[in-house]
């Protein structure tokens, strides 16, 4: 695996962070995942909700490893009488982050800013609690409700319009990391081979409720299942270190629990040894916050074995994270050596 080269301008995780796939559009990043990894898997299936189910037969445990293809972004609900649009969010972003943010509407990926009243006009309450959306819109340089109507249709989507690129030192920045990191694991992972019986599934709808896991969980049915993530990381100076959940360069995160799941002691433990066993950096993901797809899987059917293997994303849910990409690199070689010893 020459897992520098995929993490450099251009290479495969700038490609998929600069798709567009926020919840329920997650159609530009299922096609290019299924065209990259269909020389790695036996069989790829796309069920009515839109998961990509990719399937590397074996003779050992059935194992589920999943990764949302969805990224957090906004709709558009409504059209002002100057040429502006209103709109939502899809997926939790918090309405204090967006003002003068630049977005991209739509297939045709017509470009916007978020725009809010100047701080200069703003009241006490605006200046003290922080802008929301009915607060903001959507600028797309247009003067009239009949011109913004000609462009944009009602229940568009948008996503943050941000450049990948690596900085600092082995540092990269990027959009949608949260989750097109796990799409990136386990498009590695895809290309090893394993005596267990492998499905990888790329899912839709995450940041909106796990609703295409849920469908996937019913329809392949695990002895373990594994979510990979773009995780919280908090590693900052005003933040104190036994609140920072993750911190970035210090390895992929093993979950404990989280707000939809208790891991699996076991797999965990067995992650722990084996990344110490091999050299590889990892860590505890200490927050319990948040939840992911694993939940699906062990709580459909006769349930399933299952653990989060996530990597630290400063930022997450805005536009823009930074993580490191000695991490991604770890957690690539964390998951394929897990796998190679079922």
């Amino acid at each position: 695996m020459f897992l520098e080269e995929i993490l450099e301008k251009g290479g495969l995780l700038d490609k998929l962070t600069s798709l567009d796939g926020p919840s329920g559009y997650e159609g530009e990043v299922r096609n290019f995942i299924k065209e990259k990894i269909a020389p790695y898997v036996d069989e790829i299936f796309v069920d009515r909700m839109g998961n990509v189910i990719a399937h590397k037969k074996g003779n050992g445990k059935r194992v589920i490893i999943d990764a949302h293809m969805d990224e957090v972004g906004f709709i558009i609900t409504g059209y002002n009488n100057d040429g502006t649009l209103r709109f939502r969010a899809l997926g939790g972003i918090n309405a204090k982050i967006i003002p003068s943010k630049t977005v991209l509407i739509g297939p045709d990926k017509i470009p916007g800013v978020i725009g809010a009243k100047p701080i200069h006009l703003q009241d006490k309450a605006p200046r003290e609690k922080g802008l929301t959306y009915d607060d903001c819109c959507i600028d797309i340089g247009t003067y009239s409700r009949s011109e913004a109507e000609k462009l944009i249709e009602l229940g568009e989507y948008v996503v943050f319009d941000t450049e990948y690129d690596e900085f600092g030192e082995g540092l990269v920045k990027g959009k949608a990391f949260d989750d097109r990191m796990g799409c990136l694991i386990l498009m590695e992972a895809l290309k090893e081979s394993y005596n267990a019986d492998i499905y990888g599934v790329f899912a839709v709808q995450e940041e909106v409720g796990e609703r295409g896991a849920f469908i996937a969980s019913l329809n392949v049915k695990g002895d373990i299942g594994i979510a990979l993530e773009g995780t919280i990381c908090a590693d900052m100076p005003n933040i104190p270190k036994h609140l920072s959940a993750t911190e970035v360069g210090k390895g992929p995160a093993i979950s404990i629990m989280d707000r939809t799941s208790i891991f699996d002691t076991d797999i965990a433990q067995d992650l722990m040894e084996l990344g110490n066993e091999l050299g590889i950096i990892h860590q505890r993901r200490k927050a319990i916050a948040g939840g992911n797809d694993a939940a699906t899987f062990h709580g459909t059917g006769e349930g399933a074995k299952i653990a989060t293997l996530s990597v630290p994303c400063r930022y997450i849910h805005s536009a823009v994270s930074v993580a490191s990409k000695s991490d991604i690199t770890n957690t690539i070689k964390l998951l394929v050596a897990y796998l190679k010893t079922l």
